[in-house]
């Protein structure tokens, strides 16, 4: 596919509909689909060979040309009377306004099937692994698709499916699918909470029955902003997860691509499975801070693992504990890209299974969870001179360690109130305070906010588990 981007500005309504008039600024033509998967292996350093249809036209020159450019080794068939396809982005800014589609379907094309076969066997000899990107345009079919496998077993290769559509037949014997939530939910015919705490056990029951029904022998299940999920079929089910990076998205085209790319590369090089889906979450936080169709650099990726590996990643519990003015800053930035904050707050002294269920709760009414954490000489105030039992830093380093929280702050004040009236979050959770003894809650709704009183865990508390260790 070709993806054009055109960029621009809207500064005002068209006179004539209730429209934006869209400001023409520039144009980028980028490799697309299948073709952004080869873009991004060339720029990781691999040798790629390349098989794909595009249309005889001028698209289709283009996308010959960008392939070239690449490096790869490119067996491109051009049909007539077929149009390549050329999806066309209007961004204004970094907010996309439009997409325009040209494409039809492929007609079929079991004349070539000789041919194909014969290009798929020389190219599959030479290489160390063998991606296919399905985008379900035609092409990959459910004759296709088996003989791309068949020729990859004959030949010992291992063969990464990033897959599409609920039919998984066409896939039978692959090594590895790379399915999204999403997909994998159509393919099984149930639906996942990532939050829910079955999740694992509800993903490894769907898992299992891909396993027993296709003969795939591993799943990495990409997971949105919750990361990515390994399982394996060998011979018990087992998981593996690695958490998202927290970036600021700018443009999630393409981030799939990049993924497979980097899965790939990895495997190919030699890498376990783990490894490579670490590698390829990174790279896919990467390539979504960027605008348009990216191809990442092993330099990009370098840089990251090194930040990581020296605790400057976003991810190190230290980057996430926030000053207000540092969290007024990321949430006017959150809130300009539609996510919705959620905010908590306590002392969180003993950190233990009620705290956990509380962020579980809001985490599923959010998208960016901040919870704010009383000082010491706040607790000190509020529950008196023994407490706390950790202080400021220690409890907020554990609080940020947590998956489910995305940025920590340690206020002074007995409430929180100035906080969320610097923040305006749009939504207040906490648990044992009724909506009409809650005064930051009656402060949240008036400005419009949600503010919702979570289920309390009974059985759980600071002041038990204190008199529990002193007795």
């Amino acid at each position: 596919m070709l993806d054009v981007f055109v960029y621009g500005n809207v500064n005002r309504i068209s006179p004539e509909a209730p429209v934006p008039v869209f400001r023409f600024h520039h144009k980028v033509e980028m490799l697309g689909g299948a073709g952004n998967v080869v873009a991004n292996l060339a720029s990781l350093g691999c040798q790629t060979s390349f098989i794909g249809i595009v249309g005889n036209d001028d698209a289709g020159q283009k996308i010959a040309s960008l392939l070239t450019a690449t490096g790869a080794n490119c067996h491109l068939l051009k049909l007539k009377n077929y149009p390549t396809i050329v999806k066309t982005r209007f961004v204004a800014k970094t907010n996309h306004l439009l997409r325009m589609d040209n494409e039809e379907v492929l007609p079929v094309i079991t004349a070539l099937l000789p041919r194909i076969r014969k290009i798929l066997r020389r190219a599959i000899k030479g290489v160390d692994i063998v991606l296919v990107s399905d985008y379900n345009k035609g092409l990959l079919t459910p004759v296709t698709t088996p003989l791309v496998i068949e020729i990859c077993h004959e030949l010992n290769k291992k063969v990464i499916i990033d897959p599409k559509g609920n039919d998984y037949s066409k896939y039978t014997g692959a090594t590895l699918l790379k399915p999204n939530l999403k997909e994998f939910s159509e393919a099984t015919g149930k639906n996942y909470d990532p939050l829910s705490p079955d999740f694992h056990q509800d993903i490894s029951q769907g898992a299992a029955c891909l396993f027993q029904k296709y003969k795939i022998k591993h799943l990495v299940i990409t997971l949105s902003e919750h990361g990515m999920l390994h399982v394996s079929d060998a011979p018990i089910i087992k998981m593996e997860k690695v958490s998202a990076q927290v970036k600021e998205v700018c443009d999630v085209s393409g981030a799939g691509d990049t993924a497979l790319a980097t899965l790939g590369a990895s495997l190919g090089y030699g890498a376990s499975i783990g490894t490579a889906m670490k590698l390829a979450n990174i790279a896919a936080g990467i390539a979504v801070g960027k605008l348009g169709t990216a191809a990442i650099s092993v330099d990009e990726l370098k840089k990251s693992l090194t930040s990581r590996e020296q605790g400057m990643g976003h991810l190190h519990p230290n980057n996430k504990i926030v000053t207000l003015e540092q969290a007024k800053r990321i949430t006017d930035k959150l809130k300009e890209q539609g996510k919705i904050i959620g905010f908590t707050n306590g002392c969180f002294d003993c950190c233990h299974l009620g705290h956990l269920s509380s962020f579980m709760q809001i985490r599923k009414h959010c998208d960016v969870l901040i919870v704010a954490i009383n000082s010491d000489q706040s607790v000190k105030r509020y529950k008196g001179k023994e407490r706390p039992i950790q202080n400021e830093k220690t409890r907020s380093i554990l609080v940020a360690s947590l998956e489910y929280v995305d940025y920590v702050i340690v206020f002074s004040e007995d409430t929180p109130l100035a906080l969320i009236d610097k923040l305006r979050p749009d939504i207040i959770a906490k648990e044992g305070y009724p909506l009409d003894q809650w005064p930051e809650a009656q402060f949240a709704i008036r400005y419009g906010a949600q503010a919702i009183e979570l289920d309390r865990l009974e059985g759980y508390s600071t002041t038990s588990l204190i008199e529990k260790m002193k007795n």
